[in-house]
């Protein structure tokens, strides 16, 4: 497992070749800090960000654009339909200063795709083309990366046309999600679509969809000659994933998650969310109980303590649930 290095004026070296999805609403600041800290992850992604909004000063779009040094490297991910409003986004990623800025053109969201933007640029390739033309233009050192699906349905699967034309506008990477829009994250992701992108252009692909274990990582390389895996969803449940998947791709054996260490997670994220959400107070308890529920899946008793945290008023009383659920199960295990 090489690493992925991302060409440019100022390239980006990603290693392990491991790359975490944006996902709307949960690759936050803290979201990203928590992973990086666990290990094994060689880029991370925020959620994706409107180019509308990032152009016209949005409160909460630039709250999205937060981030700390300890994330490099770090790409920004836009979208849009406005070939001219999408180079003002990207100028102004570069301004930033992050490493990769990254153009969306794989959601399936209807509210995304109604307003052509997303996967709704695969119906309108020549407005693709401008799109990343305009981009490419406007970005001096930083590289320009693009994620898209197979296509809108299965009878117009034209990911490849597309894969030419970032590769023919100077992309320096792309990252393929092997479903149509249409099938958002329904059936089964085809993975042969993306060693037949890799075989197709001659810049790196990264592999998208499907991955939900350190095996299913090592057997993407092996059946698609990807030249990075991207994980998302499974990351939910199991944040060790990327050093777990680093452990498998070196042949190494790789342990599961202790109680110590999900009860580390869940403490750490407490912490970071208090530090980095203190002006939103509202919204801690919500972010508290969604990642608690990710974090005690599996676990005996977990359901026992989310249906207890759905009632806790405070931060505090959170907390405490959370040191008693975890010391009952230490000593059932002694």
């Amino acid at each position: 497992m090489s690493p992925l290095v991302i060409s440019g004026p100022r390239p980006v070296v990603v290693d392990p070749p491991l790359v975490l999805a944006p996902m709307a609403g949960i690759t936050d600041m803290t979201y990203r800090l928590l992973l990086r800290r666990i290990g094994g992850l060689g880029l991370v992604t925020m959620e994706f960000v409107s180019s509308e909004g990032l152009t016209r000063g949005n409160r909460r779009t630039e709250r999205l654009l937060r981030f700390d040094a300890a994330e490099r490297p770090l790409s920004i991910q836009i979208y849009g339909a406005d070939a001219a409003r999408m180079a003002v986004a990207a100028a102004r990623v570069e301004e930033l200063g992050v490493d990769v800025c990254d153009v969306n053109m794989g959601c399936p969201a209807n509210k995304v795709l109604k307003g052509c933007a997303g996967a709704g640029l695969m119906r309108d390739l020549k407005k693709a083309r401008e799109i990343i033309a305009a981009c490419r233009k406007v970005l001096v050192t930083t590289p320009l990366t693009v994620k898209f699906r197979a296509g809108i349905g299965e009878d117009s699967l034209n990911y490849l046309e597309l894969g030419r034309i970032c590769e023919g506008e100077g992309v320096a990477a792309v990252a393929l999600h092997p479903r149509t829009a249409k099938q958002m994250y329904t059936g089964r992701a085809d993975w042969s679509l993306i060693a037949r992108l890799k075989e197709t252009v001659s810049i790196p692909v990264v592999g998208n969809g499907d991955v939900q274990t350190p095996e299913d990582v090592v057997r993407m390389f092996r059946e698609t000659g990807c030249d990075a895996v991207m994980i998302g969803r499974a990351t939910m449940k199991n944040p060790w994933i990327f050093r777990q998947s680093a452990a498998a791709c070196a042949g190494r054996p790789y342990p599961d998650a202790t109680l110590e260490e999900r009860r580390e997670m869940i403490l750490n994220h407490f912490q970071l969310i208090q530090r980095n959400d203190a002006d939103e107070p509202k919204a801690i308890m919500g972010k508290l109980r969604t990642f608690t529920g990710w974090y005690t899946h599996g676990l005996p008793s977990g359901r026992e303590l989310r249906c207890r945290i759905q009632s806790l008023p405070k931060p505090e009383a959170f907390l405490e649930a959370v040191e008693e659920f975890f010391a009952a199960r230490r000593r059932e295990a002694a």
